[in-house]
């Protein structure tokens, strides 16, 4: 997300309509919904995407098993491939036009999937809770730190395309009863997170470190709201300075990636349960895809929860903090851009509209078990639930290697000391306070979602 034009005709970022084609959260939603109906329709004329699309390393002692497997599953592997290429194609195209590059990086990284899927199989990796989006997220840096990453692979690492896409296909594992029923908790709860932790980057920042409003405002948003995305998004409804986004995004990654191993680590040495371990996972991760790759290192249900606090919970809230943020910047900072007006479209504008697919995607597959013509729940979770699953959790691989790729800790660690301090101190009220709310107060209810 970037700045936005403060005029009436202002529909995207840029204040055209036909930049709706140049939007990743568009592209996650209609290509996450195409799935979802695509589940439906093979379904419908007694086929499955299980028998085309859905390959499931099994866990294995024996590498020879899982090259049996691989090798046995040869014409199964190549549609998953060609079916995912189409698809990104298709967005890569509209997005940026460098489908000839995307081809070549998206092949290597389809075939870096592979190989870590089956690397994530081995038992000796489960047995020490090294599950496969975790196991991406290290191969990644390993390659970004050590290798120079050429640029037809970067124009493959779309990690929020990738992990939005995968959020939009959450949705049809989340019914959305459920998705209702918790969501006034899990907004109740984030509220309280965000507005805690907000306050907290912006006053050390401001108060303690001297550092510029507009400065301290990025910082707090990508450590309160939705990470990247609120950093941008906030950065720009107060006009903070291109340098000062880069810092709150490379703290808002370098934070991201060191929960990923302190809160699985202590979920497992505290003994927290699943549900209250992902609600506590979603309040204190920073983005969305490092969280989803700390959930799913503990089970699926961590993830439904970390979902329903994260995404329902949390990143809802952008759209409306851009717009408070903007009039903050406009009416009390200085006048520096006197004439321009914070615009209640500006809500509709940040808000991200994949939240919307997630939320479609529930909406269908739970009219569908409605549904008096679906035979069983078990047929419905086997034909399509399951494998819209596998399908995403192919997606969230996607965006952990592409994070690992993208991440170079040496230009992470380079951001200054001052707002280093500060997007610390919210991290230090954040993480107690997630825990409170999500294990102690919350404990209880989270245990039930299921």
């Amino acid at each position: 997300m970037g700045y936005v034009s403060k005029t009436k005709k202002s529909l995207t970022p840029s204040g055209s309509w036909s930049n709706l084609w140049k939007q990743e959260d568009y592209w996650a939603t209609w290509l996450g919904i195409t799935i979802v109906l695509l589940a439906i329709l093979f379904w419908s004329i007694g086929n499955s995407f299980m028998n085309w699309t859905i390959i499931k390393i099994p866990i294995y002692s024996d590498y020879s098993t899982a090259l049996s497997y691989i090798g046995s599953h040869k014409r199964t592997l190549l549609t998953l491939y060609l079916f995912f290429l189409i698809l990104f194609s298709i967005a890569i195209k509209a997005l940026s036009g460098e489908v000839k590059r995307f081809l070549m990086g998206f092949t290597f990284l389809f075939l870096l999937s592979v190989l870590v899927s089956v690397w994530g199989s081995w038992d000796v990796m489960k047995t020490y809770n090294v599950e496969t989006p975790l196991l991406a997220l290290v191969v990644g840096l390993i390659i970004s730190n050590l290798l120079k990453i050429p640029y037809w692979l970067s124009t493959a690492l779309q990690t929020q395309f990738y992990v939005k896409l995968g959020i939009v296909l959450m949705g049809a594992s989340l019914p959305f009863t459920l998705i209702v029923q918790a969501g006034l908790t899990a907004f109740a709860q984030a509220t309280i997170i965000a507005v805690a932790t907000f306050l907290t980057i912006y006053w050390t920042g401001t108060r303690i470190f001297a550092l510029d409003n507009r400065f301290a405002a990025t910082l707090a948003a990508g450590g309160s709201i939705c990470g990247v995305s609120a950093s941008i998004a906030i950065g720009g409804a107060v006009k903070a300075e291109k340098q000062h986004v880069s810092i709150a995004i490379s703290l808002v990654i370098l934070w991201s990636i060191i929960m990923i191993f302190i809160l699985p680590l202590a979920i497992r040495t505290l003994n927290i349960p699943p549900g209250p371990a992902g609600a506590w996972i979603g309040t204190s991760e920073f983005a969305d895809a490092p969280g989803m790759a700390a959930a799913a290192a503990i089970n699926e249900q961590a993830i439904k929860t970390f979902t329903l606090m994260k995404v329902v919970g949390r990143d809802m809230f952008i759209g409306i903090w851009c717009f408070i943020m903007a009039f903050t910047a406009v009416t009390r900072w200085d006048n520096r851009y006197a004439g321009t007006k914070p615009d209640a479209l500006d809500v509709w504008v940040r808000f991200p509209k994949f939240v919307i697919g997630f939320f479609i995607a529930s909406i269908i597959i739970t009219f569908l078990a409605a549904s008096p013509n679906v035979v069983t729940p078990k047929a419905l979770n086997n034909n399509i639930i399951n494998p819209i699953i596998e399908l995403r959790n192919w997606a969230f691989i996607f965006t952990f290697l592409s994070i690992g790729l993208t991440s170079r800790l040496k230009e992470l660690a380079s951001v200054g000391w001052k707002p280093f301090a500060a997007f610390t101190a919210g991290v230090l009220v954040n993480i107690p306070l997630g825990y409170l709310l999500s294990v102690v107060i919350m404990g209880n209810y989270w245990i039930t979602v299921k």
